[in-house]
């Protein structure tokens, strides 16, 4: 692996080997292109004051090179297990859900890859890496059922030993070419680093307070339980149940119970 120059106390680093292509003016035209649309996504994202719409651009941006599902979670140095303290994704709500379900956060082979690794990588290096269990590999395999065929990550790592990953995957069984890592990497570098400006300038975020019956409920949610079964689990009506969970939507603004969980999950709200 090469590593790239640092940006102020950031270090990223991109793969060495360059795929060939059949025509050499196919190659140059190719990467051109990529160049003008990196150079457009640097501009577009001059007066973007929301991550939110940032992270639009990146996804817009993505899906130049077929890149449909994007990811992003940073975490706090002392984090034994990923728990992000700001987190995107468009991942398909299905996977959200059954990732959740299954609590692949405590197996996932890609951030136990990207605590060890300063540059970009692709997820078929580590699926075929000796030391990645059969538990790890289920991962990926459900994660392919799910759409996301093959991808790429990007670990972000700062001097204070706070961690962000940026995952980009594609719907195809495909390898990415050099040049895509090279370009997504980029822009993940970019995106991240235009977060903590966010963060810097506007300072920490509200926090949104669950009461104990709320994150109760929502944990269960989290679990796959319906309402009828969280309120046997409870002792309480499936009527209380709903209120609960209503109430959360709303804190969360969330348009359902599974997203709602999904995102308590992923700010830390609940733990389970």
């Amino acid at each position: 692996m090469t590593a790239v120059p640092q940006f102020g106390k950031l270090a990223i680093g991109v793969p060495d080997q360059v795929s060939l292509v059949p025509s050499t003016d196919l190659r140059a035209a190719t990467k051109a292109a990529f160049a003008v649309e990196f150079g457009r996504f640097l501009d577009q994202t001059d007066d973007i004051v929301k991550p939110e719409k940032l992270f639009g651009l990146v996804c817009d941006f993505a899906l130049n090179f077929d890149c449909p599902w994007i990811a992003y979670g940073s975490l706090t140095p002392n984090q034994k297990c990923l728990k992000p303290v700001r987190r995107m994704l468009n991942y398909p709500e299905e996977w959200q859900q059954r990732y959740l379900e299954m609590r692949y956060d405590k197996i996932d082979p890609i951030f136990r890859t990207s605590r060890n690794r300063t540059g970009a990588f692709r997820w078929s290096e580590v699926y075929n890496d000796s030391r990645t269990t059969e538990d790890e590999r289920r991962v990926f395999d459900e994660a392919a059922t799910f759409g996301l065929k093959s991808g790429i990550s990007i670990p972000l790592h700062r001097s204070d030993g706070s961690l962000a990953v940026v995952s980009f995957a594609h719907v195809h069984d495909q390898e990415f070419e050099h040049t895509t890592v090279t370009y997504l990497a980029l822009v993940a570098l970019h995106f991240h680093l235009r977060i903590a400006d966010f963060a810097n300038s506007i300072g920490a975020e509200e926090p949104v307070i669950l009461s104990q019956r709320e994150k109760e409920c929502i944990s269960w949610v989290a679990r796959g339980k319906s309402s009828w079964e969280i309120g046997k689990i409870l002792h309480i009506s499936d009527n209380t149940v709903n209120f609960h969970i209503k109430n959360v939507l709303k804190k969360l603004e969330s348009s359902n119970r599974t997203v709602a969980a999904i995102k308590a999950t992923n700010i830390g709200i609940i733990d389970y």
